[in-house]
Parts: C-alpha cells; structure tokens; sequence
C-alpha cells in the first residue's frame, strides 16, 4: 500500500457512513428506475446486489475460511429492502467483531490472506454502490479526498491483479503513472504478460507508458468505470487494464 493510516476499523466506520447513505438513497427511489452508472439495472437490482455482496463477502470473516467459498442460494420470503436490512445488520457487527489481521481467504493474488483486504473491499463496494444509487435520486455527495485515496490504491494494488488472474491469460505489458492533483500520493503500476502486476509509490516526474492525472476523486470513479477523466494519455490497454468498473 502506497499510504498508511488505514486499519479494520477505519474502513468499518467508512462503511457505517457509506451504508446509511446507500440505504437512504434507494429508499426514496423507485424500485424499477434504471440506474444510470449501471446501464441495465434497476434500483432493486442494485439493492439485491449489495446483499448478496454483503452476504458473500461476510462469510469470509465469519467462517475463516482459507478456500473459496460458494455463494449460497438467495434467501425467498424477503423483501429485497428487508433482505438489504438483514445484510447490513449483519456485515456492520461481524466487521467489528473481526481483527484485521486475522488469516482469511482473499480474491486477490496480490493481496495477504488477511482480513483486513475484506474490511477494505466491503467498504469500497459500499462507496461505489452509495454512488449508483445517489445518481439515480440526483444527490450525489461528495467523496472524502483521503478515502479516495485509498480506493485508488486498492484499485492499483489488489483490484487490477484480481481481474487479470481471470483472463486466460493477460497479455498486456506496460507501465502507468497515476497521479492525484489535490493530495501527494501517486502511483506506478508494472505490468507484465502472465504475471502479478506490481505497484509502488511514483517518484516525482516519473512518467509510464499511460499516465492519469486529476483530482483523487474523479480519478477513483474513473477507476471504477463512473466518470470520465480528461487528462490522461499513453498506451490504451494499459489504460484500458486500469479502469476495472466495467460490468461491476
């Protein structure tokens, strides 16, 4: 990780806020409006989504486990809201309960088999998700500058890895530069054809093959396929590797 300060239960407190805020949000919207960051879902599949994400993702930390786990079959007779209520109950006291440093399987070759990698992921997909849904009522708030940060260096450090270890195989080689305008840290990502991408911290006038430049905010949803990003340029399958968000 590029930048420090950040424990299980900061990313606890993240989600907290951010789940409250998702909760608030698809509340006051219809069920059947589309979402417009999520061309093809509606509110209620949003809603069913971050249950399920919830529901899955928990068990890690609930079990242990050190292997994958199969999802299990929807729950029936709940309501998606009230299916959303249970998960979010749940993921707030077993986020808690659990130390960060305790051993748990991850998704991520790039990532330690430690819990914290899901403290941190929880919370992010709750920000990404507390966006769709504010688009949809049209009252998107602002993302703390810090926070964005340390999207972005999950992103780079865990994310990237994570989706290429699904392609069969990744044959993009290259390197970017990714910089955030309003606070200090930056990045450089290596990747090499059917290996762990490596990250480390950019020197200063470091350049890649593609570089991304802007605000910590704008580069973070970028990231994850919700905004456009005008200054950046280079290689566009490096480019086209770093923006992780499309289909999530």
């Amino acid at each position: 990780m590029v930048q420090t300060g950040w424990t299980a239960q900061r990313w606890t407190a993240v989600f907290i806020e951010q789940a409250e805020l998702f909760r608030k949000a698809v509340a006051e919207a219809d069920p059947a409006a589309e979402v417009p960051t999520r061309p093809g879902w509606t509110v209620q599949d949003l809603v069913i989504h971050v249950g399920r994400f919830l529901e899955t993702s928990t068990e890690y930390l609930r079990t242990g486990s050190r292997n994958p786990i199969k999802p299990t079959p929807p729950r029936s007779g709940l309501a998606p809201l009230e299916y959303l209520d249970l998960q979010l109950v749940g993921a707030s006291e077993i986020l808690a309960a659990v130390p960060g440093n305790r051993p748990v399987w991850t998704f991520s070759p790039a990532a330690p088999d430690l819990a914290w990698v899901w403290h941190r992921r929880i919370a992010h997909e709750t920000v990404l998700r507390r966006f769709d849904a504010q688009t949809v009522v049209r009252q998107v708030t602002a993302t703390d500058a810090d926070l964005c940060v340390d999207g972005i260096d999950e992103v780079l450090t865990t994310i990237v890895a994570a989706k290429l270890d699904g392609d069969s195989p990744h044959e993009v080689t290259g390197t970017a530069v990714v910089r955030s305008t309003d606070v200090p840290e930056s990045w450089l990502i290596s990747l090499t054809a059917g290996e762990v991408p490596e990250t480390r911290a950019a020197a200063p006038g470091e350049e890649g093959d593609a570089q991304v430049t802007g605000e910590a905010e704008l580069v973070y949803f970028w990231l994850w396929n919700r905004m456009n990003l005008k200054e950046m340029a280079g290689d566009q399958r490096v480019l086209d590797v770093l923006r992780v968000g499309r289909g999530h």
